[in-house]
C-alpha cells in the first residue's frame, strides 16, 4: 500500500511538465517516480496525437493510458491500444472550406489516424511540425481523408480569435474549439475536450472525483482544471488561466509539476 493509492495526477505536457529543453527535467522525473511507486496513477494530457507523442511515452514514470488530441483519444502505451477516440463529425470538411473561403489567410493540420494533412500551411504550421518531430502531406481540403480526430487551426491570434468566433457563431453545437497556444486554435468533436476524458480515465480506474488533480497552462487545459479536486497552473500560465482561477505553482521551467506532487504529499 502508498500513500497515493487511489490518487490520480494528469498533467498537460508542453510548456507544463515538457519546457524549452530536449528532455523532461530531472526534478519533475524524481517527482513523479516518487509519486508512481507510493501508488499514484500518472498520465498526461496533451493536444499531440499518438505518433507526435509516442516518442515521450517513456519520458516518465506513465502509468495510466494517455488522453491525446486534445481529449478526442486515449491511448494505452503500456499494451499498445487505442482504448477510446472520437471523430469530427463528416460535415468538418465542408465547414472548414467555408472558413477558410472566408478568412482566407488560414491554415490548418487535419488528423487522420496516424496521418497529418495540412491546408496552405503557414510559418506556424512549420514551426509545431518541428517542435512535434512530425512529417505532414499538402493537399485540397477535399483530398484529406476522412475521418478526422481533430484540427489544428494555425494563424496569428487575431486571426485565430476571429476563426473562432466564426466557428461559435455557426456551429457551436457541433465542435469545441479552444486555443492550445497563442498560435494553434483545436478543433474537436462537441464535448471531446480534456475534462471529457479525464473524468472517463478516472471512472475507468475507479478513482473518486475527489482524488483526481489535474496541472495545465493554456486555454485547453481549463476543461479538466474543472474536474479537478485542486485545480493547479504554473505560474506562467496563458492569461485565460491565470484568470480563471487555478492554485498556481511554480513555472514549468522551474519544475511547476514537482511542485504540485509536494502539494498533494502533504495532503496525503
Amino acid at each position: 500500500m502508498g500513500k497515493f493509492d487511489g490518487v490520480l495526477l494528469v498533467s498537460d505536457f508542453d510548456d507544463t511538465l515538457y519546457g524549452r529543453g530536449p528532455q523532461v527535467s530531472e526534478e519533475n522525473r524524481r517527482a513523479v517516480g516518487y509519486f508512481t511507486r507510493e501508488g499514484g496513477r500518472f498520465t498526461i494530457a496533451t493536444g499531440r496525437v499518438h505518433p507526435t507523442f509516442a516518442a515521450y511515452a517513456q519520458c516518465v514514470p506513465i502509468n495510466a493510458p494517455v488522453i491525446l488530441s486534445n481529449g478526442s483519444a486515449l491511448y494505452d502505451f503500456q499494451t499498445g491500444r487505442m482504448v477510446y477516440e472520437t471523430y469530427l463529425p463528416i460535415r468538418a470538411r465542408d465547414d472548414l472550406r467555408q472558413v477558410a473561403a472566408a478568412i482566407p489567410s488560414i491554415g490548418f493540420e487535419a488528423y487522420h489516424h496516424d496521418d497529418i494533412y495540412t491546408y496552405q500551411p503557414n510559418e506556424v504550421t512549420r514551426r509545431h511540425l518541428e517542435r512535434a518531430h512530425a512529417a505532414a502531406q499538402e493537399v485540397p481540403i477535399l483530398q484529406m481523408p476522412l475521418p478526422w480526430s481533430k484540427v489544428i487551426l494555425q494563424q496569428e491570434r487575431p486571426v485565430l480569435e476571429q476563426v473562432q468566433r466564426y466557428i461559435m457563431d455557426r456551429w457551436s453545437g457541433l465542435y469545441e474549439v479552444i486555443f492550445s497556444s497563442a498560435v494553434l486554435l483545436e478543433l474537436t468533436r462537441k464535448g471531446s475536450n480534456k475534462g471529457g476524458m479525464v473524468r472517463y480515465l478516472a471512472s475507468l480506474l475507479d478513482i473518486a472525483p475527489e482524488h483526481t488533480y489535474c496541472v495545465g497552462d493554456n486555454q485547453n487545459d481549463i476543461p479538466m482544471l474543472e474536474v479537478s479536486a485542486i485545480p493547479f497552473a504554473p505560474a506562467n500560465c496563458a492569461r485565460e488561466v491565470r484568470e480563471w482561477g487555478p492554485r498556481l505553482v511554480r513555472s514549468c521551467e522551474e519544475n511547476g509539476v514537482a511542485e504540485v506532487i509536494e502539494i498533494l504529499d502533504g495532503i496525503y
